[in-house]
Parts: structure tokens; sequence; C-alpha cells
């Protein structure tokens, strides 16, 4: 299967947290991606900070992949070593002086519509961060994968600072499975 054949279906897909078909969707998809570029390195770059709330969901997802162990999976981005935008251009750097072509799947969380909280969306192509604060940081990642975590277009920093910590952190969890179980599968066969 090509990666354009992945992309084939819609160019994104849109899941629910809580919606089982759909993190089967979300894992059979990654699966797929990551068989496609078994040859290059793949890293997962987890941006956000822990001093936020709603923007913690990148390194929680980054801590609990680097506690699973996974070997080629190369996880940047966690609790103890966060990646956010004060120190996202060195971190980019970085990859590219120590990773040969990586494969990037980049994560982080985003705002909003009431009706779309919860949701996690993968799509081709780079992760803008910080887009919804108005902050112009680097893009990166081939893929990038983002939560939802509240509602956006009105005091952003205020509203990721009062995000539920618990949709933040099942968010993670869901997020993290979903990704181990889709690098394995994806080298086993």
């Amino acid at each position: 299967m090509s990666l354009l054949s992945v992309f084939t279906e819609p160019r994104e897909l849109k899941i629910h947290i809580d919606d089982l078909n759909g993190r089967a969707d979300l894992r059979h998809r990654l699966t797929a991606l990551f068989r496609e570029v078994h040859h290059r390195p793949v890293l997962v770059l987890c941006i956000g900070t822990d001093r936020s709330t709603g923007d913690a969901l990148g390194p929680l997802i980054g801590t609990q992949l680097s506690r699973q162990g996974i070997p080629q999976l190369h996880v940047l981005g966690t609790l103890d070593d966060p990646v956010h935008a004060t120190n996202l251009a060195e971190n980019i750097h970085h990859i590219g002086s120590t990773l040969v072509n990586p494969y990037i799947l980049a994560i982080d969380a985003c705002l909003g519509r009431l009706d779309s909280i919860g949701y996690i969306t993968l799509a081709e192509g780079p992760l803008k961060p910080g887009a919804g604060v108005h902050k112009q940081l680097p893009e990166v990642g081939n893929v990038h994968l983002t939560g939802i975590v509240n509602v956006g277009g009105f005091m952003e920093y205020m509203i990721l600072q009062n995000t539920r910590l618990n949709l933040v952190w099942r968010m993670s969890e869901v997020i993290s499975e979903v990704i181990g179980q889709s690098f394995w599968r994806s080298r086993l066969y």
C-alpha cells in the first residue's frame, strides 16, 4: 500500500475518544502509515507544556510512549523534557542533526468548536503549532495528530489554563495506546 493510498480515504480522520470503532480506524490508519515508512526512523514529536492543563496533551503522550519502551520508536517531548514554543526550533534542528530522513508524527493539543471537544484528528502534512493561540512557530511533521481539548476563539490562553485535566489525561491514554499498538503492528508484518 502506498502512502497516497492510505489517504485516498478522507485526508483527515477525525474520531471521538469514546468511539471504539473510531479508535480501530485510527489504529488501522497509523499502522498503514508506519508500514509504509518502515525503512525510515519514526519520531513522535509531542508538543506542549505541563504549565498549562490544556497544553499538556503532548508531554503526557510523550511520557506514556516513553514508558512503553518501544524499540525503534523515537519520542521527543515529555513531562520531564517538554518541546514547547520557546524550544521548538532548537528541537527541530536537533532532530535534523541526529536522525537521517525521519518520518515525523507531530502531536499537539488544539482548540476547536464546542461540539468538537474530545475529538482526535489525524491529518497529512505538517502541524502548525501555536496557531490556536496566534503564535508563529515552525511547521513540523509528515503527518500530525491533534486533540481538541477545549473551545477556541476567545481568550485562548485562559481557556487552555482552565481545561479539564480529566479530558486531557483520557485523550493522552487513548492516543499513546493507539500509537504504541500501531507501531508494534507495523513492525510485525
